[in-house]
């Protein structure tokens, strides 16, 4: 991923509302969720959602596809990958597990396991 385009991501999540859409999006999975759906559990009115979706449709972290009357959105999980290689492309002076992503999806071991201290 291209600086610019981390910007933009980052940018687009840098709001409260959008950041909540997109988590919620993200916790959706492959399924996603109507944005009629997202507006009710944000309690978001659909105006304002269309606004903030855009938002996050141009920076290349919602997709969406139309079902008959309903969009569907959903996050797509390779620019949110790219997004967080971006940022960890180069931590933790070369020890990948110190600063590995915990996310929700790993086992309860390695979101707990203590960081080893080296001399």
């Amino acid at each position: 991923m291209k600086s610019i385009k981390a910007v933009q991501a980052l940018s687009a999540l840098a709001q409260a509302s959008r950041l909540a859409a997109y988590r919620l999006l993200v916790q959706a999975g492959d399924d996603g969720l109507a944005v009629g759906e997202i507006s009710r559990r944000l309690k978001v009115p659909a105006p304002t959602l269309t606004s903030h979706l855009n938002v996050l449709r141009r920076a290349g972290l919602v997709r969406d596809e139309r079902e008959g009357r309903v969009i569907r959105c959903r996050a797509d999980y390779a620019q949110m990958n790219a997004l967080l290689g971006f940022l960890t492309e180069s931590c933790c002076a070369g020890d990948p597990d110190a600063c590995a992503p915990a996310s929700a999806c790993a086992t309860s071991t390695r979101m707990t396991k203590p960081r080893s201290s080296k001399p």
